[in-house]
């Protein structure tokens, strides 16, 4: 079917437009909810200026390493851009960078602002239930009790879905909206979007980095003193750092997390689109190849506002259950679509552009389930987790390892099999031998951007969890009755699951997205480079060998200056609780109150202080093999920095989401419970998996795209102007 390019356009800039409506009535909606006693409003404010505060100093110091490297994108890509003849390019490279890393911190300011709001009005759902289920089956039977129970959950779970639901659609709605404005802008040209990808790709880094060194100093730090030492509750309101931990929970799991995704969106789609742009023999075949990723998100967009009403729970389910039914609803919904959108764009080789796309969606689904399995409560690795607590620190921080070490096995034999799978679908039903590899490749693309299909939904999902980790905190900090913390506390356990399980996704996506801009990155150089440079392109070449070291060595180093920068944070607010325990009478009976600004300042000072070294390493390592050792070596570097981040992000992540979780086990009263010597031997373990699963990890993902999408960016100057290639020509 022959559709006209502008009509096509228009329904993606509808659909962008339709998540933003959805979005802002979302928020409406959210907004009607009341806000609590007089207590949960002060709490509430207080983590609100707190999160706002971090984020306009840490945008601040951004935008002024952002407008350097918009210059200097400006500068050095003009002479590019003049010699082929377009003067415009390096300002288009740059206004895309702006409006990228815009967009990135918009989808975290937004995602943050709601969260802060979302929190304690989710807290008095939880409220207003408990009362309603105490009053309304006093005196009924076990049974009755239990259907009270379910309902008052189903209640505050299904308010902080949709509250979450307002991240998830803004974030794919912003990042389509910006894609589908540079396309008609820049008239098809796809690699002026790079400049795009690089800013969302880099603002994502600071977002990641900064939000997780502040939420998991504070919180390390919190849990030390608090848990450890004073024995006391999490979220207690006499621990000074209790303000700043959910500060933390905001700034790094809402507006890191926004941010990360966004990125993820965008580059996803636009290292497809990138790939399609380069392989001629595609776009010859498949005219709509190039834009078709835009398509597939757009129908997403649909895909998630059916599914929203599935999120509920059954009578005798679980709360992870009911985001799943969304998510499976998100799923099915969006596979008839990529059905449907096949056969209308992609004939006559539709089927096996419907089985490469739908290969990205059980690639998730599977990355998703194995996600949940270890890192869920009740199941055998959390288990083990708590289970060695019994034994001492020493065996939770060895059997964390052991967990986290092999969760890496099944996300990666899923990836492997996404690739040969996506990859020998369009290879067989080539329209020509010559081109089937270039069809090969583009089906990798088109099972990295059919993952965009459950995006919305998976952010919803993830956003749930720090605002129920919130609303736990404030609950506790308002001594709210026991029949609201029932309701609490099992959302806040499932958030655990539901950030880990979003950030497995991140994994996959990053990585699948990795490889189909390293194959971009390959159709830019190397027919540029030339022939002989090439063949150059083997294992048993030096300079690929030097890149795969470097490029293996980058997300170990990187992570280094994260861990040292929690480790950092966390020190500085043990010390500062310890001063206020034992200089302010009263801390510990209540009749003397804390002072929540101080460590609030410490995480802020240190984060904003600690985010800039790991986002100049990422962006100055390629420019510098490039500029130094050539095209070839940065090949090498690419390769490197995507197998050994994939697992290494699998592992922190997973692990440190089943430390916390066999925490939460112990908590539960399991293995003697709360305040118990496994209960401390658990606190940590935790300590060590927050570093990991909400710090470095994570940070992980924007690494891998900002180290592959700057050397995009300036691929051309390296083929011809790097210090190997000028000795090359010295050789007689």
């Amino acid at each position: 079917m022959t559709l006209p390019v502008p009509i096509v356009e228009l329904f993606v800039f509808l659909a962008a437009m339709l998540a933003l409506g959805f979005a802002g009535y979302e928020t409406y909606r959210v907004f009607q909810e009341d806000e609590g006693t007089d207590r949960m409003r002060e709490i509430s404010k207080a983590i609100r200026e707190g999160a706002e505060a971090f984020l306009a100093r840490e945008y601040k110091t951004v935008a002024v390493v952002g407008a350097i490297i918009a210059v200097l994108i400006l500068g050095g890509l003009y002479e590019y851009g003049a010699s082929h003849g377009d003067t415009f390019f390096s300002a288009h490279m740059a206004l895309g960078f702006v409006a990228g890393a815009i967009g990135s911190a918009l989808a975290g300011y937004l995602g943050m602002y709601v969260s802060v709001r979302a929190n304690v009005r989710t807290a008095n759902v939880a409220r207003e239930q408990g009362k309603f289920d105490e009053g309304s089956v006093k005196g009924s039977s076990e049974e009755a009790r239990k259907t009270a129970h379910e309902r008052g959950l189903d209640a505050a779970m299904r308010f902080a879905f949709m509250s979450g639901s307002v991240t998830g659609l803004s974030v794919a709605g912003f990042a389509l909206l910006g894609l589908i404005g540079f396309y008609i802008g820049f008239q098809g040209n796809i690699l002026e979007m790079a400049g795009f990808i690089f800013g969302a790709s880099l603002m994502s880094l600071f977002a990641r980095v900064g939000g997780g060194i502040y939420t998991k100093g504070a919180d390390v730090g919190a849990d030390l003193v608090g848990k450890v030492e004073a024995g006391i509750p999490e979220d207690d309101p006499r621990n000074p750092a209790v303000i700043a931990d959910n500060v933390g929970d905001n700034v790094g799991d809402c507006a890191g997390m926004a941010a990360d995704l966004f990125e993820t969106y965008v580059v996803t789609a636009v290292s497809t689109m990138l790939l399609a742009f380069f392989l001629k023999d595609v776009t010859s075949y498949l005219p709509w190849a190039i834009l078709f990723p835009l398509i597939v998100s757009a129908w997403s967009i649909v895909a998630t506002i059916v599914a929203f009403p599935f999120v509920r729970m059954s009578q005798g389910g679980s709360i992870m259950g009911a985001l799943y039914k969304g998510l499976i609803a998100t799923v099915v919904v969006g596979v008839i679509g990529l059905a449907i959108l096949s056969y209308i764009f992609m004939a006559p080789e539709w089927g096996a552009v419907f089985v490469a796309s739908t290969t990205g969606l059980i690639v998730m689904l599977v990355i998703v389930f194995s996600t949940d399995f270890y890192t869920s409560t009740g199941r055998r690795p959390v288990n083990t987790i708590a289970e060695s607590a019994q034994r001492g620190a020493g065996p939770v921080v060895i059997q964390g390892m052991s967990v986290g070490l092999e969760a890496v096995l099944i996300p990666a034999l899923a990836i492997v099999g996404g690739i040969i799978a996506a990859y020998g679908v369009m290879y067989l039903y080539a329209p020509t031998a010559a081109g089937a590899g270039d069809f090969g490749l583009y089906g990798i693309g088109l099972a990295a951007a059919s993952m965009l299909s459950a995006t919305g939904m998976i952010i919803s999902i993830d956003a749930f969890g720090p605002i129920t980790d919130n609303a736990g905190g404030i609950a506790e900090m308002s001594a709210l009755p026991k029949e609201a913390r029932e309701i609490t506390d099992p959302l806040d356990a499932v958030g655990n699951t539901t950030k880990a399980v979003t950030k497995g996704y991140a994994v996959g996506s990053a990585a699948l997205a990795a490889l189909v801009l390293f194959a971009a990155y390959y159709q830019a150089a190397f027919p540029a480079a030339g022939a002989t440079q090439l063949e150059q392109l083997a294992v048993n070449q030096p300079l690929v060998i030097i890149g795969l070291i470097i490029g293996a060595m980058l997300p170990f180093f990187f992570t280094a200056f994260l861990m040292r920068a929690v480790g950092t944070a966390a020190q500085a607010v043990v010390e500062e609780v310890r001063r206020q325990f034992r200089t302010i009478k009263g801390i510990m009976d209540g009749s003397g109150r804390p002072e929540y600004g101080p460590c609030v300042d410490i995480v802020t000072r240190t984060a904003i202080n600690e985010l800039v070294a790991p986002a100049i390493i990422a962006v100055v390592t390629p420019l510098a093999v490039g500029f130094l050792l050539g095209p070839v070596a940065v090949s090498g570097l690419l390769f490197g920095v995507i197998l050994s981040g994939l697992p290494l992000a699998i592992f922190m992540t997973v692990g440190g989401g089943a430390w916390d979780n066999g925490k939460k086990w112990i908590e539960q009263g399991h293995y003697g419970g709360k305040g118990s010597d496994a209960h401390k031997a658990a606190v940590v373990g935790d300590t060590v998996g927050d570093a990991t699963k909400d710090t470095a990890g994570p940070a992980i993902n924007p690494l891998i795209k900002v180290v592959n999408t700057i050397s995009i960016l300036f691929v051309y100057l390296v083929v011809s102007n790097n210090l190997v290639g000028y000795l090359a020509t010295l050789h007689p």
